[in-house]
């Protein structure tokens, strides 16, 4: 069984009352970002040493404790000992620190005590120095044995210093931090200011993963400013989703009543909420708004276009306005599911580009050639998805 123990005792370096393992970090808080690195790795419990509950704190485990993992606070080494199981195999992490998730990973994988380093000359702020010249890195592996020894000691003793050099006397392997990882960022931060900046870094490494042109030049950017400051107002991923839901609804209203360009412009806002919200709902571990968001930025792209073409064609007494975009819905259709089946090029559409393509032909007086443009797109992207899947 793999647990994983966490610590939330430092203030914050510029927030007076606050502590550090609860600063925003990514969408969240940075414990709630630590407990996701442990959960990667297929932890049952979470253990959290805590100097005093905060309310920041406490709605912090109770986001985590709704991942499905048993989550105790406990104040030193005895309380700790008592929640964890005696074959338990233990991952520390640092308070404060910054990490990825194949850093933790490596370090679970051990057997036995093991400690993550770094050269002492190398060392970052808040490392602490273990023998052979090397400084502890923040990540350990050991087992609850290693608690036990910290039990008997006086409680005066700050716990996570008392673990690592019980580690250490026991002959812990040490296991030393490419260089790779140091470029990634990790280290100890309790600066709520850099903490953000970092967040900011690891949001835009999880959505490097998705090469459309539009999330690279629009919703990446979008991302860094927005969410951190959602994350620092507390704002949930309900809401989020509730003002994606009310702006797509006012933009499909404003259309139907004949302002095609106003419309499109309130629906494109109501989606990249959405995108915001599916972030945040990544971030956050919430599968089910996750599921509803992209739902969601599918949908009223397509609502949008069609309502746009029924309205024009309403006005022009025609219907080749919604051949059109009934055209274009089928071939964006199967180009999604075409391009996801295999790797997808950086200029190929989504759902987003098309709508925000549209809504500048509808700003500019010319709905029907959007429509037709959308199409065209749709279908180009079409077919250099199946010929890409024909090479493969």
């Amino acid at each position: 069984m793999l647990a994983g123990l966490l610590f939330a005792t430092h203030e914050a370096e510029d927030r007076s009352g606050m502590l550090a393992a609860t600063l925003p970090f990514a969408a969240a808080t940075l414990i709630e970002y630590q407990a996701r690195l442990l959960l990667a790795c297929d932890a049952a419990q979470i253990v959290v040493v805590v100097s005093r509950l905060t309310p920041e704190l406490i709605g912090a485990l109770a986001r985590i404790g709704r991942r499905g993992v048993a989550v105790d606070t406990v104040r030193g080494a005895a309380d700790a000992l008592a929640k964890l199981h005696p074959l338990a195999r233990v991952v520390m992490i640092a308070d404060g620190l910054v990490t990825t998730g194949d850093v933790v990973s490596r370090v679970a994988g051990e057997a036995g005590d093991a400690l993550l380093v770094v050269p002492a000359a190398q060392a970052s702020p808040g490392f602490e120095r273990v023998g052979g010249g090397a400084a502890w890195a923040g990540v350990a592996r050991i087992d609850a044995g290693r608690v036990a020894d910290a039990a008997r000691l006086p409680e005066d003793y700050d716990l996570q210093s008392t673990l690592l050099h019980a580690a250490e006397q026991a002959g812990a392997r040490h296991v030393t931090l490419r260089l790779d990882g140091m470029a990634m960022g990790h280290g100890i931060e309790r600066r709520g200011v850099a903490l953000e900046e970092r967040g900011r870094a690891v949001l835009s490494a999880s959505m490097a993963v998705r090469p459309s042109w539009f999330e690279r030049v629009v919703l990446r950017p979008l991302a860094r400013l927005a969410i951190p400051w959602i994350a620092r107002n507390g704002i949930g991923t309900e809401a989020c989703s509730a003002a994606a839901g009310t702006a797509t609804l006012a933009g499909l209203a404003t259309i139907a009543f004949g302002l095609p360009g106003s419309g499109l412009a309130l629906v494109l806002v109501g989606v990249l909420a959405a995108e915001l919200a599916g972030a945040l709902a990544l971030f956050r571990d919430e599968p089910g708004m996750l599921r509803a968001n992209r739902v969601a930025i599918l949908v009223a792209p397509a609502l949008a276009i069609l309502l746009l073409a029924h309205v024009v064609d309403g006005q022009t007494a025609t219907t080749s306005a919604r051949l059109l975009a009934l055209f274009a819905l089928v071939v964006g259709g199967v180009g999604e599911r075409a391009a996801s089946a295999g790797g997808r090029r950086p200029w190929w559409g989504v759902a987003p580009a098309y709508l925000a393509l549209l809504t500048l032909f509808a700003l500019s007086g010319l709905p029907v050639i959007g429509i037709a443009a959308v199409a065209t797109y749709a279908s180009a992207t079409l077919i250099a998805a199946v010929e890409r899947l024909r090479q493969t």
